[in-house]
C-alpha cells in the first residue's frame, strides 16, 4: 500500500531543526566566525592550555627530576646541542633544565592557580551578590560597603596581605605544601568584589519581574528562586567577568611569585621562572627570561581578547 500525498487541507509539518543547527546559526557563533582576532586568540589560548594540561606527556624532559639534570647542559642557547649531546629547542637555564619543559610545567601551575582562584572568587562573589540584590535592606548595605572598601585597594595588595597572614598562621613545616592553596584563596578573596557588584545589580533587575513575583506568591523557597530562576538569567555577565578575571588571576599569581611570595621553588610557575631569569638578563642568557615572559603575555592577552569578544557578543545592543 502506497502512502497517499498530503491533501491541501492537511499542511506538511515543518522539519525539526536540531539544537546543533540552531546553535550554529546563533548570533554568538556568527560573531565568532566574523572575528579573526577572536579566532586567533582562542587558538593560542587552547594550545597553551593543552600544553599545560598534558605537560607530563608532551614535555621532552622532566625539569624537576634531579636524576635527569646535568650541569654540563647549563646555559645552552636555544636551538642548539649541549656539551652532553642533548638538543634543546629553547635552551636551558643555569641548572641545565630544558626551558621548553620548564615553561610547560610552569604554565600548568599558573593556570591551575588562575582557574581555581577565579572559581573561588566567582562562587563567593555570585553568592553574595545574589543575596545582596534579592534581600536588600541592611544585608545589602553591609555587603556593598564591604565591597566598596575592598575595591578601594589594589587586588595585589589584598592578596599580599592575605598571603602574609596565612603564612603566619600555618606551621613552617606545612607552608611549602599549602603554598599553592594559600595563593588560590588569597587571589580569590582579592577578586570576588567585581562578581558581587555585577550580580547584585542584575539580581535587583530580575527580582522586579513577573516570574519572581509569581514564585513568591506560590511560596517557593527564596533559595530555590535564587538558584533556579534568577541565577540562570545573570550568568552572561558572570561569564564575561570570569573570563577577564582568569587573565588577571594568572597575572597576579605571576606577580606574587615574581616577588618571591608565591608558589615554592619546587613547583615554579611562570612568575617564578621570570624571577629566576632576571638574574641572567644582563649576562647574555636572555632566553631564560624571554620565553617565560612571552608565554605569560600570550596567555593573558589571548584570554583577555576572548573576554572582550564574549562581552560584545552577549550584549544585544551591539548585535
Amino acid at each position: 500500500m502506497t502512502d497517499l500525498p498530503h491533501s491541501p487541507e492537511q499542511p506538511v509539518p515543518p522539519a525539526k531543526t536540531s539544537r546543533w543547527k540552531t546553535f550554529l546559526k546563533s548570533d554568538i557563533v556568527w560573531s565568532y566566525r566574523h572575528s579573526p582576532v577572536t579566532i586567533v586568540a582562542s587558538i593560542v589560548a587552547l594550545l597553551l592550555i593543552l600544553m599545560a594540561v598534558f605537560a607530563p606527556l608532551l614535555a621532552p624532559y622532566n625539569p624537576f627530576n634531579p636524576a635527569t639534570l646535568n650541569l654540563m647542559d647549563g646555559f645552552t642557547p636555544p636551538n642548539s646541542t649541549s656539551m652532553s649531546g642533548k638538543y634543546f629547542a629553547l635552551g636551558t637555564d643555569s641548572q641545565g633544565r630544558d626551558m621548553l619543559s620548564t615553561i610547560m610545567y610552569g604554565s600548568r601551575v599558573s593556570l591551575f592557580v588562575g582557574f581555581m582562584a577565579t572559581l573561588f572568587a566567582m562562587v563567593m562573589g555570585v553568592g553574595l551578590g545574589l543575596v545582596s540584590g534579592y534581600l536588600g535592606g541592611a544585608v545589602d548595605a553591609i555587603i556593598m560597603r564591604i565591597t566598596d572598601v575592598q575595591l578601594s585597594f589594589p587586588a595585589i595588595l589584598i592578596a599580599l596581605l592575605i598571603f602574609g597572614v596565612a603564612r603566619g598562621i600555618i606551621p613552617p613545616n606545612q607552608q611549602e605544601g599549602a603554598a599553592v592553596w594559600v595563593l588560590i584563596v588569597a587571589i580569590g578573596l582579592a577578586n570576588w568584589a567585581q562578581f558581587a557588584r555585577t550580580v547584585r545589580g542584575a539580581t535587583m533587575v530580575e527580582r522586579q519581574k513577573d516570574y519572581v513575583a509569581a514564585a513568591r506568591i506560590l511560596g517557593v523557597n527564596p533559595f530555590i528562586v535564587l538558584l533556579r530562576h534568577i541565577l540562570p538569567n545573570v550568568t552572561g555577565p558572570v561569564l564575561v567577568i570570569g573570563t577577564i578575571s582568569l587573565a588577571l588571576a594568572v597575572i597576579e599569581e605571576a606577580t606574587l611569585s615574581y616577588l618571591g611570595v608565591g608558589v615554592p621553588p619546587t613547583q615554579p610557575s611562570l612568575g617564578t621562572l621570570i624571577r629566576i631569569g632576571q638574574q641572567f638578563m644582563f649576562s647574555g642568557e636572555w632566553w631564560i627570561i624571554l620565553f617565560p615572559a612571552i608565554t605569560l603575555i600570550l596567555l593573558a592577552l589571548s584570554v583577555n581578547l576572548l573576554g572582550d569578544w564574549l562581552r560584545d557578543a552577549l550584549n544585544p545592543k551591539l548585535r
